[in-house]
């Protein structure tokens, strides 16, 4: 079984043979699973023959960020980000112990199955294929998978090393062999589109006059979710205010509310600033409904929106939208929280 420590820096062929010793630098040690399958914390801590569960664990993070290693649970990222808040709030005063009651402070002693950001089984990945032909195709098999239909702009936005051209290249391949196909599945978008059979098929079997008597359904997604084309296989509309002093982007933590498919709100990370796309006040009724949804469904704690195209919300058009979704006004602006 097992789990060696080996010291800071990329595992050798020889580390499974090496004698367990820590990093003379830092003092820290990394955990690697020795033989094949998956094993439990506790498992590798008790190989290591180490009692610091911290230093174990911090090891083990360190060798899951270099992409050496990685968990069957996504536990430990919750527990990790859980870990990040305060345990009180900010206005009230941590409460005291009484001086009659005076205890001494519990020793910190391993738990059997270790700390909640290590919890599940942990195994090591399989090594970097280094045949760049292979890993073309793969990441061509990935991008027709997680986009559906593949334009330039997603593969742009996707950062790929060798950019379209290369992708390009493999999509044409797989278009001989049969994997995939192209045309022109998405008007505006041009004849480089690729995509597969069943995809085609789904389209094709797409009605557009019955989903016109559909009523508007406004779906909230991350802004570089691949659900959201905008900024990567369609540009960015122009806001409904012009000049409001921000740009949308497809950027971490930032939100978007697409009405019908058609881009309705883009919220800024930490959800300050919105911008709007859209004058119709059944869009704005829905994407403002989208928006308290996320905060109800506890996939957002709270939303607190100050500034709406640039300008204050208070007293701005859109406030009654939030207003009718359920934000109240706040000095701050118009806030939700999740309900506990």
């Amino acid at each position: 079984m097992g789990a060696t420590l080996i010291p800071e820096g990329p595992p050798s062929d020889a580390a499974d043979d090496a004698q367990p010793q820590p990093d003379a630098t830092t003092g820290r040690a990394k955990v690697v699973p020795s033989t094949a399958g998956a094993y439990f914390f506790r498992q590798l801590s008790d190989a290591t023959g180490l009692l610091d569960d911290t230093a174990v664990a911090a090891a083990l993070w360190e060798l899951v960020w270099a992409g050496y290693v990685a968990g069957d649970t996504f536990a430990p990222v919750r527990a990790m980000l859980s870990g990040s808040t305060r345990s009180t709030t900010a206005h009230r005063t941590p409460r005291r112990t009484p001086r009659g009651r005076m205890y001494l402070p519990r020793a910190n002693l391993p738990t059997r199955t270790g700390p909640p950001t290590v919890a599940g089984r942990w195994s090591l990945l399989p090594e970097r294929v280094a045949d760049n032909t292979i890993r073309a195709h793969a990441t061509a098999d990935v991008l027709l998978e997680r986009y559906g239909v593949l334009t330039r702009g997603a593969v742009q936005s996707e950062g790929v090393p060798g950019g379209f051209a290369l992708m390009y290249r493999v999509l044409t391949e797989f278009e001989d062999r049969g994997r995939c196909r192209r045309g022109y599945f998405v008007d505006s978008l041009g004849g480089a589109q690729f995509s597969t059979t069943d995809v085609v098929d789904r389209l094709r079997s797409y009605d557009t006059e019955r989903s016109e008597r559909v009523p508007a359904e406004a779906l909230a997604l991350a802004a570089c979710d691949p659900a959201n084309p905008y900024g990567a296989a369609l540009p960015w509309p122009k806001a409904a205010a012009e000049g409001a002093g921000h740009r949308p982007g497809r950027k971490a933590g930032a939100l978007v509310v697409l009405v019908h498919g058609e881009l309705a709100l883009y919220l800024e990370r930490g959800g300050k600033t919105l911008l709007t796309f859209t004058e119709d006040p059944q869009a704005r009724t829905e994407a403002a409904a989208a928006l308290a949804a996320l905060v109800h469904s506890r996939r957002v704690d709270s939303l607190v929106i100050d500034r709406v195209d640039g300008e204050s919300v208070h007293g701005n058009t859109f406030a009654s939208f939030l207003t009718a979704a359920g934000f109240a006004a706040t000095p701050r602006g118009f806030r939700l929280r999740s309900k506990p």
